[in-house]
């Protein structure tokens, strides 16, 4: 029990590794530390809990652990040269180790590179795809007039007060929806200072833009992929019915995308 719960300490001092995880990989066989160094990506994922990003990340944090005990090791003393005239020490250097050592420490830095690129790789991949799958809008084929009569529809919109139904704050069997005040003693009918706005025509849109979408397009509704003939693609653009089946919604889009016309609720 004593071996168990060392090993499960050392195991919960990795990144990502918490003391349930540790017990996971202690009883899937993985006992020691150095049979979890020796452990591949596939091995750690065979066990429950343990993902492939997680796996990846375990065995950098061993691989990195290795390298930092390399370097601490303790260095021989090298022989002192006295140099005559300045009077000062110089060590000797030692060749064949440094030779030796140089291409062990190269090897155990390409892994780490490799996973670094493949990692930019797919950055850069997701990039691409996501530019690729985005596509303009299909816009409308409309004069110069009717563009600025649609922005000034959305200027009288924003300034437009919301129309409340007469007395509404007073009891709650009165809904807020607009209802045409009427009555011999109605303030707000005689229009009495403070009392709140009555609908009238000169908060109206002007009249080319009214029935218009944002966008500009005059809406048709569609229940069929017949229904897609009858529309102009140049001003017009298709609304498929609420009634309509997923099946059938997807041949409506494809059809529309042969027909270059512009469907409104995809």
């Amino acid at each position: 029990m004593a071996k168990k719960d060392d090993t499960i300490k050392e195991f919960s001092s990795l990144k990502g590794v918490g003391k349930k995880k540790a017990e996971l990989l202690f009883d899937s066989g993985l006992d020691s530390m150095s049979k979890l160094k020796k452990a591949s990506v596939k091995d750690l994922t065979a066990i429950e809990g343990f993902n492939e990003k997680l796996a990846k990340e375990i065995i950098d944090q061993l691989k990195k652990t290795d390298t930092k005990k390399e370097t601490k090791k303790p260095v021989k003393k090298t022989d002192v040269k006295i140099d005559k005239k300045e009077g000062k020490t110089k060590p000797k250097a030692a060749p064949k180790e440094k030779e030796v050592k140089k291409p062990v420490a190269k090897k155990k830095k390409e892994p780490e590179a490799e996973i670094k690129k493949e990692t930019k790789e797919e950055e850069v991949e997701e990039e691409k795809e996501e530019e690729e799958e985005y596509k303009v809008k299909i816009k409308p084929k409309i004069s110069r007039e009717k563009q600025e009569k649609i922005r000034l529809r959305k200027q009288i919109k924003n300034r437009t007060p919301e129309f409340l139904r007469e007395e509404w704050f007073r009891y709650k069997k009165i809904p807020m929806n607009w209802r045409r005040p009427d009555g011999m003693t109605s303030k707000m009918r005689i229009n009495l200072k403070y009392r709140p706005s009555k609908v009238r025509i000169g908060f109206r849109g002007p009249k080319d833009a009214r029935g218009l979408h944002p966008s500009g397009f005059e809406e048709v509704m569609v229940y069929n992929v017949n229904d897609l003939g009858r529309i102009n693609k140049d001003t017009q653009a298709a609304r498929i019915g609420s009634s309509v089946g997923t099946k059938k919604r997807l041949e409506i889009e494809k059809k529309a995308e042969e027909l270059e016309v512009r469907i409104l609720n995809i």
